[in-house]
């Protein structure tokens, strides 16, 4: 708070705010609460995560049969959770993720090429959900159960942060917000720690969804057809953990529990995944980039050591495609990119469209970064900076331009 009472707010409060007006909900010596909310909505609690933890927050709309949106500011993205009358009845992530085509992906209802091609023709009027039914990719059946998987998947995947703010606004909902789950907010609560709990045994025997299975050749004659499946995929020569869960059609969860299994009794190995060269002109433009994205860092991330983390919630939050082609990718301690996994988000695509992708992606995350520069080191200290690293943008054009020609 600056002298005279002007409140100046961080940049990613005002981008979410955008112009939406602000009037004070309620203070003490301790806070101010300033409140956006809109007609018939009114917040009733926010606070941060902490003392107060997400298994206490759930349990008390539950307990005292609420209604309305609990939202979560969370390191990489936003949730928010509906309740009626205390049940959670549906819930929204801002998490790449748990968008409702990776979880159909995720299910192996279609290949990335095909989501990526359906992702051209969605907006905010047409749903992704919508266009995958109409082009006859999944029934609507599919879509349903997607869709409560998803709410699910939302909830379950909350329990691993530890971190972050909430608040909840009072609300009725409407009908269409309103989504019918097979098990209670208290059976979703015990699942959901369940899962944190187990996932992190399975993952100590899996190592990593980067990793390579490998079958043994040992075939016990009493696995259960999924487990049959998951095998003959690793003998075919499944890419990695993460495809062999996806192909398996069984979920995440329950994929991981099943491999696990079966490096337990032999019938599977883990390999180290091999590091990805990235080579030809998208590798070219990766380094290009990177030298910008390391000089940035160095200098900015002195006046700001939360730097590299403001950046990998930049990334997060991104629009689509941008922020697929991000997709479980964080700044190194350098502040460069892992140009392996950006190019693995790529796949299925025309080399054409992966290099303009590529490209523009990049371009959106140096231009962020130099915004950040600015504001960090004022206009005089980060001009040379700023050219320079803008001077990125026009080599990798010029390289793209050469390739076109060719």
């Amino acid at each position: 708070m600056e002298k005279g009472g002007r409140l100046t707010l961080p940049t990613q409060v005002t981008k979410l705010l955008g112009d939406v007006p602000l009037a004070p909900s309620s203070c003490s010596k301790q806070h101010l609460l300033l409140d956006a909310t809109g007609p018939g909505e009114k917040v009733h609690m926010a606070g941060v995560l902490g003392d107060v933890c997400i298994v206490d927050l759930l349990s008390f709309f539950n307990m005292f049969r609420k209604s309305g949106l609990l939202s979560f500011g969370l390191a990489g993205g936003d949730k928010t959770l509906y309740f009626q009358n205390g049940e959670i009845v549906y819930a929204t992530s801002s998490f790449p993720e748990e968008d409702i085509g990776e979880v159909l992906y995720s299910l192996g209802k279609f290949d990335r090429e095909i989501l990526q091609g359906a992702r051209q023709f969605a907006n905010g009027d047409i749903p992704l959900g919508k266009i995958l039914v109409e082009q006859n990719i999944i029934t609507a059946k599919d879509l349903w159960a997607a869709t409560r998987n998803q709410v699910e998947i939302v909830v379950y995947n909350l329990f691993a942060f530890h971190e972050g703010s909430f608040v909840y606004v009072d609300k009725i909902l409407e009908e269409a917000q309103i989504v019918r789950l097979s098990m209670t907010t208290q059976n979703l609560i015990m699942e959901g720690l369940r899962r944190v709990d187990e996932r992190a045994v399975y993952m100590q025997k899996v190592k990593s969804l980067d990793a390579i299975p490998v079958a043994t050749g040992k075939v016990p004659n009493d696995l259960d057809s999924v487990s049959q499946k998951m095998v003959a995929l690793i003998q075919a020569g499944v890419s990695n953990v993460q495809e062999l869960l996806r192909r398996s059609g069984s979920g995440e969860f329950d994929a991981l529990r099943l491999l696990s299994t079966l490096v337990e009794r032999r019938v599977v190995t883990m390999e180290e995944a091999p590091t990805v060269a990235v080579e030809g002109v998208l590798g070219e433009v990766v380094t290009i980039f990177n030298g910008a994205l390391v000089a940035m860092h160095r200098v900015v991330s002195a006046k700001n050591p939360q730097f590299r983390e403001e950046v990998s919630r930049f990334l997060r939050d991104l629009p689509q495609p941008f922020s697929y082609v991000f997709r479980q990718t964080v700044l190194k301690e350098d502040g460069s990119i892992d140009g392996g996994r950006v190019l693995a988000n790529l796949a299925g695509l025309e080399e054409g469209d992966k290099l303009r992708l590529l490209s523009d992606s990049l371009s959106e995350l140096v231009y962020m970064e130099c915004i950040t520069a600015r504001r960090e080191l004022g206009a005089t200290e980060s001009a040379e900076l700023i050219k320079r690293v803008t001077e990125v943008s026009q080599r990798v054009q010029v390289l793209i331009g050469k390739r076109d020609d060719e």
